[in-house]
């Protein structure tokens, strides 16, 4: 599909700014409230049986980055009536947001999970960096973060509110979400939390013979016991090269580009050599557990390649993730390859559009080639 990097630049940045944006700001949003839908029909027909937090934090994250990034469009209106209707309906008064509402905005699931908070925060700090009520926005997630300690786990890092209480992946997030904020100027505390969750990774999330990232631990943030304790996914493996590349550059840590280029190398033993995509998960020797491929891991495939300088293995995830958007209603796509290579029938998750923008916003940044 695309020949060389420079292609696809062009065509994923005229994808996104012509056809995604507008589609999910017109069809995926609910026009009564501002607020977001779970997904659209890929006839653009809506499909809204809840709504959750996650979803509601990222499409604004999505579109107040798009309107800082200089893409012309209404996007900053976009994501500031999205996140009104947000907090009204999901945010609790001490800063913490509850998990899903109904589509009429009562709340149908009151946990509290980390997930959910990580993409609170990275939303407001997008929305900080757009210069939307800088100080009530900063208030807004310096409140958040203290309303965090409830899940500080005394081993180090926080637990998850769910049935595996010690995941690696809530922690992903909430890194993304610190290192945005230190960006955007939101001072120590937000250094120290990258910090603290980096070196968790490092020390206790990565394998430390292998190299690879696993998901599921024990309370002292050992393998979990059972299948649980061998699982690896490549997207994610992916995804923290990315993160540890980008705290690198932030800190000049000796050691750490060594750690993401291997998280990297073992991402790579999940993309399937007949598809050429990202497979969904592995097991810990690196054989394949499940064989599907999800559009997700795509672009966590696309934006470590650019971030490391791998321009092949760029150009290859890029052409791979051109095939889950080659669908009738363009700026939609399609969210599950089977292991047979054809695709799952089903909506277009809102939630997606996080992923594909930022390798969408890696890609634009990306020197020429």
């Amino acid at each position: 599909m695309f020949a060389t990097l420079s292609d696809a630049r062009g065509w994923y940045g005229d994808w996104f700014a012509a056809a995604a944006l507008p589609l999910w700001a017109r069809l995926g949003v609910d026009p009564r409230t501002g607020g977001f839908r779970e997904g659209l029909g890929l006839d653009g027909s809506p499909y809204d049986p809840f709504r959750r937090a996650r979803v509601q934090a990222r499409q604004v994250f999505v579109f107040a980055s798009a309107a800082r990034q200089g893409i012309a469009g209404p996007w900053l209106a976009v994501a500031q009536r999205g996140f009104e209707a947000y907090a009204a309906r999901f945010e609790r008064p001490d800063g913490l947001y509850v998990n899903r509402c109904d589509v009429a905005g009562e709340v149908s699931d009151a946990r509290i999970r980390l997930y959910e908070q990580a993409f609170s925060l990275l939303a407001l700090a997008a929305l900080h960096a757009a210069q939307v009520e800088p100080a009530a926005t900063r208030a807004r997630a310096e409140r958040l973060l203290a309303a965090l300690g409830g899940h500080r786990h005394p081993a180090g890092g926080f637990r998850e509110r769910d049935d595996r209480p010690f995941q690696s992946n809530a922690h992903m997030h909430l890194l993304e979400a610190a290192l945005a904020w230190e960006q955007a100027g939101g001072g120590a505390a937000w250094r120290a939390l990258a910090d603290e969750i980096a070196m968790l990774a490092i020390e206790r999330f990565i394998d430390a013979k292998g190299g690879f990232l696993r998901e599921f631990f024990d309370e002292a943030w050992r393998p979990a016991a059972g299948d649980d304790g061998r699982w690896v996914e490549p997207g994610h493996q992916f995804e923290w090269a990315w993160l540890l590349q980008r705290w690198w550059r932030m800190r000049a840590e000796p050691g750490i580009l060594e750690v993401a280029r291997k998280l990297f190398a073992n991402g790579l033993k999940g993309v399937d050599p007949l598809r050429k995509v990202a497979v969904n998960v592995l097991w810990d020797d690196l054989s394949v557990r499940d064989g599907s491929a999800r559009l997700w891991p795509q672009t966590e495939y696309l934006k470590a390649a650019l971030a490391l300088g791998e321009e092949a293995e760029a150009l290859a995830a890029a052409r791979g993730l051109a095939r889950y958007l080659d669908v009738p209603l363009r700026g939609a796509w399609r969210d599950r390859m089977r292991p047979d290579g054809g695709f799952e029938q089903e909506p277009a998750p809102a939630s997606s559009l996080y992923h594909i923008a930022m390798a969408v916003f890696e890609l634009m940044a990306a020197p020429a080639a």
